[in-house]
């Protein structure tokens, strides 16, 4: 335990660029993505995101990450099943179409990379891979 607290105390200090540097790769890849047919990510007005994840949305969210997989692109699915159906929050009373949202939003999100330390032209190259 002390070890790793030593280490996130290291890393705490480069939190602020680090968030600001996943910021400005989400603030490209909005741009990006705006004449795609990809949905960016909403986010409020209310608040600043620190985009720890940039998950997009796509009818072709399988055939794309196959695409980007073959360009050497890391993608992530976070979250493939709503919560009304894993087994952990079962309740008798929800069952499939309950949330009709929820699971298209399942079925259809991706995670695009959006660390801190994407180089120069990163966002472009994912983006333009998206269109292949």
């Amino acid at each position: 335990q002390g070890l790793q607290a030593a280490v996130l105390r290291v890393k705490l200090r480069r939190l602020d660029v680090w968030t600001q540097a996943r910021r400005a790769h989400a603030a490209q890849y909005d741009q990006l993505l705006k004449s795609s047919g990809v949905r960016a990510p909403f986010v409020s007005a209310l608040g600043a995101a620190g985009h720890h994840l940039y998950t997009v949305r796509t009818d072709d969210r399988d055939k794309l990450q196959k695409q980007l997989a073959a360009e050497g692109i890391p993608t992530a699915i976070h979250y493939p099943t709503p919560i009304h159906l894993l087994p952990a929050y079962a309740d008798p009373r929800y069952k499939i179409g309950d949330f009709p949202v929820s699971e298209a939003c399942a079925k259809t999100v991706l995670s695009l990379p959006v660390h801190a330390f994407l180089r120069c032209g990163d966002t472009e190259r994912v983006v333009d891979k998206l269109g292949n």
